[in-house]
């Protein structure tokens, strides 16, 4: 791994695990002495963070996690909802059989985690809703369409958001994926995107307002 994508990485699961809180400051030497690189490509790593609104710069200070108003929450999956809604329906119509087998399996494996809930399910539904929604982007086969949602899919990780779902949350989320897999098998694009419209902005719901 480069040494910008490990001072990254560092940064990024820091975030996503709540070691760097938002509104926090964060140094170029902490961030090369957690990552065991230079401060040379911390600084390439923290525009890369700061493109994809995961860090803000403030004069006289520094770098500081990014921290996100209810304003900002609802703007970005106002967003996600439209942009998954038109990737949707775009991969009703270009996917390949063996991605919608892929996508099937991920979407039952899910539903299995949300309802077995054993040890750990929690990480491994955040890993299987991002596996899930990354291959439904593949499907879509818009190369700019991905670049527009790569952050905006990101952001409401940074905000643990399975950790504050209830259970009833977890399954309805794990059900819209797999109605969304019934829709693109049924080559149904006007479903697969009003499923998807669905499914972000009951994420939204879940998470609350503070």
């Amino acid at each position: 791994m480069r040494a910008v994508d490990k001072a990254y990485q560092t940064v990024k699961q820091g975030i996503l695990a709540g070691r760097f809180p938002p509104g926090s400051r964060i140094t170029e030497h902490e961030i090369a002495a957690a990552a065991g690189v230079s401060r040379t490509p911390v600084r390439e790593a923290l525009r890369r963070l700061q493109a994809e609104g995961l860090v803000d710069f403030t004069p006289n200070f520094g770098a500081v996690i990014t921290a996100w108003s209810d304003s900002d929450v609802d703007e970005v999956f106002q967003l996600r909802a439209l942009l998954e809604s038109h990737g949707a329906r775009r991969a009703a119509a270009l996917a390949k059989p063996e991605q919608l087998a892929e996508l099937r399996r991920l979407a039952e494996e899910q539903f299995r985690e949300s309802t077995e809930r054993r040890a750990g399910y929690l990480d491994r539904i955040a890993e299987l809703n991002s596996r899930f929604h990354h291959a439904l982007q593949n499907m879509a086969s818009s190369p700019r369409l991905a670049r527009a949602l790569a952050a905006l899919i990101e952001a409401p990780l940074m905000m643990r958001t399975f950790h504050k779902y209830s259970p009833d949350d977890l399954q309805r989320s794990a059900m819209h994926h797999l109605e969304i897999c019934s829709a693109l098998e049924a080559r149904d694009g006007d479903w697969a995107a009003s499923v998807m419209a669905s499914h972000v902005h009951a994420a939204r719901g879940a998470l609350g307002r503070e």
